[in-house]
This record gives C-alpha cells, structure tokens and sequence, in this order.
C-alpha cells in the first residue's frame, strides 16, 4: 500500500483518465477526493471506488472559481484530513476555440472568427484553472515531506496541434508552469511535476477521432500514422507514471519534469 494514509485530491475526478488514477490511488491506500463540475457524476465514480474496497468521496467544484475550491478544501479536510497529493485533472478543449480547418483558407470557422471569450474560456479552463486548486491545495503541503502536485500537459505544448489553437496555447502553458512551481516550492518540499498523455481516448475526443461507426477518422488516421506504436494509448497504460511521480521512495529527486507517455509520438519526425 504504496501511499496508505495519504490523501488525494483530483480535480477533473470524474474523467475517464482521472478516475482511472483515482482508482489506482485507492487501491495503493490513498483516502481520494474526486472533486467535479458534474458532482453527481463526481459522487459515482467514488462510490464505484468504495464498492471495490477503497475510501473516496465525490466533491462538487468549480475549479475556475476560488470560492468552490475553498469549500471543497474544506469538505475533503474534514473527511480526510490534509492533502499530500494534488492532481490537476480538470481541463479540456472547447470547439468554440478552434478552428474548422488545419491551414487558413475556406472553412466555416477560421482563426479570425474565434470570439476571445471562447479562447479565454479555454485558456482558463486549463491553465487556471490548474492555478486555483493549486493556491488552494499547496497550502496544506506546505513543509510536508512527500507531498506532489501532478499536472497534466499534453503533446499538444512542445508541438501545437493543429485545430486548436487555444488548447495548445493552454497546455504550453502547464508545462512552463509546472517548471515555475517545481522551483517555487522546492524549499517547501512540494514537488510539481506534470504528465504529457499522447491520444487517448476519452468522451471528450471521441467525436473527433471516431465516426459513429466506430472506424478512423481522417484526424486519427494521421494521429496513428505519427505514433510508431501505431495505436491509440490506454488509461491504464498512465497509471504507472502517475503512481512513480507521486511515490516519494521512487522519485524523491524528480521535480520540474513533464514526462510523456505518448508511444513514440515525440520521437517520430515523420520521415
């Protein structure tokens, strides 16, 4: 029981991804909080957690409003006790923020027809919204041996995707400032470390990288083509990344790092 004792905070908790490592934490020991925009939704994924043996609870949240992250500080402090682990699940893209083609040209939203309230709202989502729940949370680390923040970046930061311009502006973004953090709190032994998924799956791509058929879509056949593993990644296939990074015994000396889990996307030039 790798991180008996401890408590775990994930927001963005009732993701396919972040459930998926709120389970893993559970079953190593880790008292987990799943905090959520959709509480219901939150409140399921726990309970799912419970059934299996664990200790969860799910939190209703808006991590873009520092007011609901006090007081779900507060619910999962008096169910749990202090939070030893951070995870910035909470973020994702929006259409508004992007764009219908990959290249200027005709299409029916181009770059100039994004409305800045969308783009911020993209923009917020993520990188805000990773900066609040940290401002919050990182109070109750601080001083305390073993204590972590994981954000999540993405393969989007080192290369933009195309499409997404917000996004990918978003995830830079995560990555600058898991490196700010990581050296902010160094002296407070809070180590701040981030994970860079390659493509995955989950309910908010779906649409755009599977008909409803089920087959490829062109996005994802060009996806599959620069991945010399040649498949899409799984939640599962995360999990030991996240368990390294947070275990103190193993990554003591590991701060500032984004660390990509992307089978081979990075390493491929295309040629």
């Amino acid at each position: 029981m790798l991180f008996d004792k401890k408590t775990a905070v994930i927001t963005g908790g009732a993701g396919v991804l972040c459930s998926a490592f709120g389970a893993m934490l559970a079953r190593e020991g880790a008292r987990v909080a799943l905090l959520d925009l959709n509480a219901e939704a939150a409140a399921q994924r726990a309970a799912e957690i419970e059934r299996a043996g664990g200790r969860a609870i799910g939190v209703g949240c808006n991590v873009l409003e520092p007011a609901s992250v006090n007081a779900a500080a507060k619910e999962v402090a008096d169910a749990f006790g202090a939070c030893d682990f951070l995870i910035n699940g909470a973020g994702g893209n929006n259409p508004k923020g992007s764009t219908a083609e990959e290249t200027y040209g005709a299409g029916t939203r181009t770059f100039f027809d994004i409305d800045s309230k969308d783009f911020a709202f993209v923009t917020d989502l993520n990188l805000l919204g990773t900066v609040i729940p940290t401002q919050v949370f990182a109070k109750q680390m601080l001083g305390r041996e073993g204590s972590s923040i994981l954000n999540i970046s993405s393969m989007s930061a080192p290369c933009p995707m195309t499409k997404v311009p917000a996004y990918s502006a978003a995830k830079a973004g995560i990555s600058n400032l898991t490196q700010w953090l990581a050296v902010y709190f160094a002296d407070s032994k809070i180590r701040v470390n981030a994970i860079a998924p390659g493509f995955l799956i989950t309910g908010q791509n779906r649409a755009l990288l599977l008909n409803d058929d089920g087959s490829l879509t062109e996005r994802s056949r060009k996806i599959i083509s620069h991945t010399p593993m040649r498949r899409f990644g799984q939640p599962s296939e995360l999990l030991g990344a996240v368990k390294f990074l947070l275990n103190y015994s193993e990554s003591a000396f590991v701060n500032g790092i984004v660390l990509p889990i992307d089978g081979g996307f990075m390493a491929y030039s295309g040629v």
